[in-house]
Protein backbone atom coordinates (compact mmCIF):
# COMPACT_ATOMS: atom_id res chain seq x y z
CA UNK A 1 0.00 0.00 0.00
CA UNK A 2 1.52 3.16 -1.07
CA UNK A 3 1.18 5.97 2.00
CA UNK A 4 -1.07 9.13 1.33
CA UNK A 5 1.74 12.12 0.85
CA UNK A 6 1.58 15.13 3.18
CA UNK A 7 -0.34 17.68 2.31
CA UNK A 8 0.57 21.41 4.66
CA UNK A 9 -2.74 23.71 4.25
CA UNK A 10 -1.72 27.27 3.68
CA UNK A 11 -1.47 28.66 7.33
CA UNK A 12 -4.93 31.30 8.32
CA UNK A 13 -3.08 35.13 7.94
CA UNK A 14 -3.07 36.23 11.22
CA UNK A 15 -0.16 38.57 12.10
CA UNK A 16 2.00 38.81 14.49
CA UNK A 17 0.29 41.43 16.75
CA UNK A 18 -3.10 39.88 16.18
CA UNK A 19 -1.57 36.50 17.09
CA UNK A 20 -0.36 38.65 20.21
CA UNK A 21 -3.61 40.21 21.33
CA UNK A 22 -5.00 36.56 20.75
CA UNK A 23 -2.69 35.29 23.27
CA UNK A 24 -3.07 38.29 25.56
CA UNK A 25 -6.55 38.09 25.41
CA UNK A 26 -7.00 34.06 26.13
CA UNK A 27 -4.32 34.08 28.61
CA UNK A 28 -5.91 37.00 30.69
CA UNK A 29 -1.81 38.77 30.17
CA UNK A 30 -2.12 42.22 31.60
CA UNK A 31 -0.20 44.19 28.86
CA UNK A 32 1.01 43.21 25.19
CA UNK A 33 4.64 42.56 26.85
CA UNK A 34 4.03 40.07 29.37
CA UNK A 35 1.86 37.83 26.38
CA UNK A 36 4.79 38.41 23.95
CA UNK A 37 6.83 37.04 27.03
CA UNK A 38 4.95 33.91 27.63
CA UNK A 39 5.14 33.46 23.53
CA UNK A 40 8.99 33.95 23.58
CA UNK A 41 9.58 31.85 25.95
CA UNK A 42 7.23 28.92 24.67
CA UNK A 43 8.33 29.23 21.16
CA UNK A 44 11.60 29.20 21.94
CA UNK A 45 11.73 26.13 24.20
CA UNK A 46 9.22 24.39 21.75
CA UNK A 47 11.48 25.20 18.92
CA UNK A 48 14.35 22.60 20.67
CA UNK A 49 11.72 19.87 20.67
CA UNK A 50 10.74 19.69 17.29
CA UNK A 51 12.77 18.46 14.24
CA UNK A 52 12.27 17.66 11.08
CA UNK A 53 9.46 18.08 8.40
CA UNK A 54 7.07 18.94 11.42
CA UNK A 55 9.48 21.62 12.27
CA UNK A 56 9.81 23.69 8.96
CA UNK A 57 5.78 23.12 8.52
CA UNK A 58 5.24 24.03 12.27
CA UNK A 59 7.47 27.35 11.66
CA UNK A 60 5.81 28.04 8.19
CA UNK A 61 2.35 28.48 9.93
CA UNK A 62 3.78 31.33 12.00
CA UNK A 63 3.88 34.51 11.88
CA UNK A 64 7.35 35.46 10.37
CA UNK A 65 8.30 37.38 14.12
CA UNK A 66 7.13 33.95 15.88
CA UNK A 67 8.74 32.12 13.36
CA UNK A 68 12.31 33.49 14.07
CA UNK A 69 11.89 33.04 17.78
CA UNK A 70 11.00 29.10 17.09
CA UNK A 71 13.89 28.19 14.79
CA UNK A 72 16.54 30.15 17.06
CA UNK A 73 17.31 27.23 18.69
CA UNK A 74 18.33 24.20 17.32
CA UNK A 75 16.26 21.29 17.91
CA UNK A 76 18.03 18.50 20.61
CA UNK A 77 18.20 14.74 19.60
CA UNK A 78 15.26 13.90 21.94
CA UNK A 79 12.85 15.63 23.22
CA UNK A 80 11.86 16.65 26.49
CA UNK A 81 8.99 15.03 28.08
CA UNK A 82 6.22 17.65 28.50
CA UNK A 83 6.11 17.60 32.30
CA UNK A 84 10.71 18.71 31.75
CA UNK A 85 9.33 20.75 29.03
CA UNK A 86 7.19 22.68 31.98
CA UNK A 87 10.06 22.47 34.40
CA UNK A 88 12.36 24.56 32.23
CA UNK A 89 10.17 26.56 31.17
CA UNK A 90 9.25 27.88 34.83
CA UNK A 91 13.39 27.98 35.08
CA UNK A 92 13.95 29.67 32.11
CA UNK A 93 11.41 32.82 33.12
CA UNK A 94 11.54 32.46 36.73
CA UNK A 95 7.89 31.17 37.28
CA UNK A 96 6.00 28.04 38.94
CA UNK A 97 5.28 25.06 37.39
CA UNK A 98 1.98 26.30 37.24
CA UNK A 99 2.08 29.46 35.46
CA UNK A 100 4.72 27.67 33.01
CA UNK A 101 1.54 25.73 32.25
CA UNK A 102 -0.57 28.29 31.74
CA UNK A 103 1.84 30.26 29.55
CA UNK A 104 2.25 26.86 27.36
CA UNK A 105 -1.31 26.00 27.34
CA UNK A 106 -2.22 29.51 26.39
CA UNK A 107 0.51 29.90 23.60
CA UNK A 108 0.75 26.67 22.20
CA UNK A 109 -3.69 26.50 21.88
CA UNK A 110 -3.47 30.29 20.21
CA UNK A 111 -0.92 29.25 17.66
CA UNK A 112 -2.74 25.82 16.82
CA UNK A 113 -5.49 27.45 15.38
CA UNK A 114 -3.14 29.03 12.71
CA UNK A 115 -2.14 25.58 11.47
CA UNK A 116 -3.86 23.06 9.76
CA UNK A 117 -5.26 19.99 12.99
CA UNK A 118 -3.16 17.58 10.75
CA UNK A 119 0.00 19.49 11.12
CA UNK A 120 -1.41 19.88 15.12
CA UNK A 121 -1.47 16.15 15.37
CA UNK A 122 1.74 15.47 13.54
CA UNK A 123 3.44 17.44 15.26
CA UNK A 124 1.73 16.09 19.19
CA UNK A 125 2.63 12.78 17.64
CA UNK A 126 6.37 13.14 17.25
CA UNK A 127 6.67 14.40 20.90
CA UNK A 128 6.80 12.91 23.89
CA UNK A 129 3.29 11.71 25.74
CA UNK A 130 1.80 15.14 27.24
CA UNK A 131 2.30 17.51 25.03
CA UNK A 132 -1.17 17.60 23.10
CA UNK A 133 -2.94 18.94 26.36
CA UNK A 134 -0.59 21.73 26.13
CA UNK A 135 -2.08 22.24 22.94
CA UNK A 136 -5.34 22.26 24.26
CA UNK A 137 -6.40 18.59 23.03
CA UNK A 138 -7.09 15.41 24.88
CA UNK A 139 -3.93 12.58 24.40
CA UNK A 140 -5.38 10.16 23.33
CA UNK A 141 -3.54 6.52 22.60
CA UNK A 142 -2.75 4.37 19.42
CA UNK A 143 -5.63 2.36 20.28
CA UNK A 144 -8.20 5.28 20.56
CA UNK A 145 -7.28 6.88 17.50
CA UNK A 146 -7.57 3.70 15.55
CA UNK A 147 -11.11 3.27 17.09
CA UNK A 148 -11.23 6.82 16.33
CA UNK A 149 -10.56 6.48 12.80
CA UNK A 150 -12.79 3.57 12.31
CA UNK A 151 -15.83 5.43 13.52
CA UNK A 152 -15.58 8.22 10.74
Amino acid sequence: MIPEPRTIAAPKAMTFDRLLEKIRYEGAYPTRERAEEALNAVLGGLGAQITGEERVAFAAALPREAARVFTAEAPGIDPAPAARFVDDLAARTGGTAATARWDAGTVLAAVATLMDPALVTRVIDSLPPGYALLFGRAQLTTAARTQLGAAA
